[in-house]
């Protein structure tokens, strides 16, 4: 048994990533030593549909601003974070999310420490943030960099400024590119086919498979080569639902990405990066 105290802001994060109930979370907790990932795959393999692990929850409010550079070889997507939602919604604070996002594009920064050092007018980025934070009394922060570079690069800002969606493909294509941006704003793949999916999570998603099956009273007794074999098969359905082109087109559901991308001239995603509020 844990002997970390689990606290109810830890019971309450669980919460709201996971949308599980409150006496789960605690228990998820309680059972994984207080361990956040670790909670979400406990719930995960109780059966419950809980999220997924993702990288994109980094703060509560704020803005997510996308851009690329004028030949679209370059994109940036930026997240600046603030406490309330009275803050992010105030137009001075989407500007200075945007102007943060042009310093980013101006200086070709390529790391999260280069863009607060980097120049806007007469002072740092970082120093700009501090001005920010002492001018309305809330914790700012830039929570978030992401970069790709590309024969053609679209980006695509979804909602009021709550995700930034850059697609890196293998040539112009300003349609598809910005088709492809809102399916991956909407669905949130995990990678942009099932050969780039991280080996980690591979592993992680059949682990969670063979957990369920032990508990089924029909797979009982089954060897566990078997259960193994079994869950490289139920693979396939998360590869079709968590992989970008092998996704439905949102646009046109009896096609997926990959049909659809094909069509519109052979185009290839080469990556995409992806930030969210939440």
């Amino acid at each position: 048994m844990s002997t970390v105290t689990i606290s109810a802001q830890d019971i309450n994060k669980l919460r709201q990533a996971t949308g599980a109930g409150m006496m789960d979370c605690r228990k998820a907790l309680t059972e994984t030593n207080g361990d956040f990932e670790e909670a979400i795959d406990w719930l995960r393999k109780q059966g419950q549909k809980v999220a997924a692990k993702r990288g994109d929850r980094e703060a509560k409010e704020g803005v997510v601003i996308a851009k690329t550079t004028a030949d679209h070889k370059t994109g940036i997507v930026v997240c600046v974070s603030c406490e309330t939602d009275f803050v992010s919604k105030n137009a001075d604070f989407v500007t200075f999310g945007q102007t943060i996002a042009d310093a980013a594009i101006t200086h070709n920064v390529k790391t999260l420490d280069e863009l607060l050092a980097a120049k806007a007018g007469n002072a740092t980025v970082a120093e700009l943030v501090n001005d920010k934070l002492a001018a309305i009394g809330e914790k700012i922060g830039v929570t978030k960099f992401e970069r790709i570079d590309a024969p053609y690069v679209a980006s695509y800002i979804h909602g009021a400024y709550r995700i930034g969606v850059l697609v890196g493909m293998n040539k112009e294509a300003a349609d598809a590119g910005k088709d492809v941006a809102m399916q991956i704003a909407a669905l949130n793949p995990v990678a942009v086919d099932a050969d780039s999916v991280p080996a980690s999570v591979i592993a992680r998603e059949k682990d969670i498979i063979v957990e369920l099956m032990k508990q089924d009273p029909k797979m009982a007794g089954k060897p566990d080569e078997m259960l193994a074999k079994i869950a490289d098969g139920k693979m396939g359905a998360f590869f079709k639902e968590q992989t970008l082109t092998a996704q439905a087109f949102v646009k046109d559901g009896s096609k997926t990405v990959a049909d659809y991308l094909k069509e519109s001239g052979d185009v290839k995603v080469m990556e995409f990066k992806r930030v969210a509020l939440g």
